[in-house]
């Protein structure tokens, strides 16, 4: 299926035509021997995704539920958690703890910046925690997390390490077998289907360490039904077994994408969204417009970006769409004052190139000045440069 319009916000993302040709194959039933060998296959490509030694969960639902697995299995009302927020993602922890009775301390970030690591040592050092939550770029601000010294920090203090990777996964790696200061490693990763994995809006992804399972262990019982990993485990084990129904078509087209990320590599798939967000960046500040986030915070999957003096935000987004690009506002106080844009999973080189033009010729709909070849010229020379 021929996309029509290039999705530059961050998430969903476009989609290929072999996930397209995956999602529209037939329908089987979700016991059929067919399709269980296609789940068994995605749910073994999930943990060499994140190189666990764990279990994951692939399950119909949002990036939202996959946030609920992770707390609701691992925490128990009255325990308390530690949520670092770069932003409104990160935020969302903090009322979903609370929904289940769990203690919360907060530390936030200014939108655009990170909470430091001497923030956080300092904090852990006054609290017993169950876990700590991560969220690895946030989808409101652009701004990443720095996993290679928080993680040994938050396992120091005896607490669960839980990454959101919602706008991270299949971009940034997120090795679950990696040593973190040379002993330390992630608990949990959670994400979504519809970010840099590439596969439209449905699933919910999580994987758990064996100390993450072992704490589910613990727990003789959750506020929870669905959410409940000990009602899955046994599917993700045996996916011919039944709890509740899988969403068929959408494995499909997960199993399909998986296949593409794993063919491209970690390490390359890495390098290649840092110098996509680097040239977009760069590219923009042509047109003066400026990232929120420093360079040396950035996400690699999207960027929130500041406009000019005088640009019309509802104008600005919808000239673009006139166009055929779309891209995000700006959420909370920024909204009206910025716009995000996605530049991760199967957004294409060319795609990118033909977003800053567009965005080029919007800027001058509203009477602004700009070097669209230059611009252009720049973006083009960032990513031949830096993109293999």
């Amino acid at each position: 299926m021929k996309n029509k319009e290039i999705l530059l916000v961050p998430g969903p993302t476009p989609v290929l035509d072999d996930i397209y040709e995956a999602l529209a194959s037939e329908t089987r039933g979700h016991t059929d021997p067919r399709f269980v060998q296609i789940y068994k296959r995605a749910i073994d490509n999930t943990k060499k995704l994140f190189n666990t030694d764990g279990e994951v969960f692939v399950v119909a639902g949002s990036g939202t539920l996959a946030m609920e697995m992770a707390i609701v299995n691992t925490v128990k009302a009255g325990e308390r958690i530690l949520v670092i927020s770069h932003g409104f993602f990160g935020d969302r922890f903090i009322l979903l703890a609370k929904s289940f009775g769990i203690e919360v301390d907060v530390l936030q970030a200014e939108w655009g910046q990170r909470v430091s690591v001497q923030v956080v040592q300092n904090q852990l050092s006054k609290h017993t925690y169950k876990a700590v939550t991560v969220t690895h770029a946030d989808t409101s601000t652009g701004v990443s997390a720095d996993l290679e010294a928080l993680v040994p920090v938050i396992k120091e203090a005896g607490a669960l390490a839980i990454v959101d990777g919602v706008v991270a996964t299949a971009a940034l790696q997120e090795d679950m077998s990696k040593a973190y200061g040379g002993k330390h490693k992630i608990d949990i990763v959670l994400t979504g289907s519809q970010k840099a994995i590439g596969v439209p809006p449905g699933l919910a992804i999580i994987a758990f360490s064996p100390q993450a399972l072992a704490a589910r262990e613990e727990m003789e019982q959750v506020p929870a039904y669905y959410a409940d990993i000990k009602n899955w485990l046994p599917i993700m084990q045996d996916p011919g077994k039944y709890f509740a129904t899988p969403p068929v078509n959408l494995i499909y087209a997960y199993d399909t994408a998986l296949e593409i990320v794993l063919k491209e590599g970690m390490a390359k798939r890495e390098a290649r969204h840092i110098a996509y967000g680097r040239a977009i960046r760069t590219a923009l500040r042509i047109y003066g417009m400026t990232p929120l986030a420093e360079e040396n915070v950035a996400a690699a999957t999207l960027s929130c970006i500041q406009y000019p003096e005088g640009v019309e935000d509802t104008k600005f987004r919808s000239d673009l769409a006139a166009r055929g690009v779309i891209v995000a506002g700006g959420l909370a106080h920024l909204a009206g004052k910025t716009f995000r844009i996605g530049h991760m999973g199967n957004t294409t080189e060319d795609q990118l190139e033909q977003a800053i033009r567009i965005i080029g010729e919007a800027l001058k709909e509203q009477q602004y000045e700009v070097d669209i070849e230059k611009a252009v010229d720049v973006l083009h020379h960032l990513l031949t440069s830096n993109v293999k």
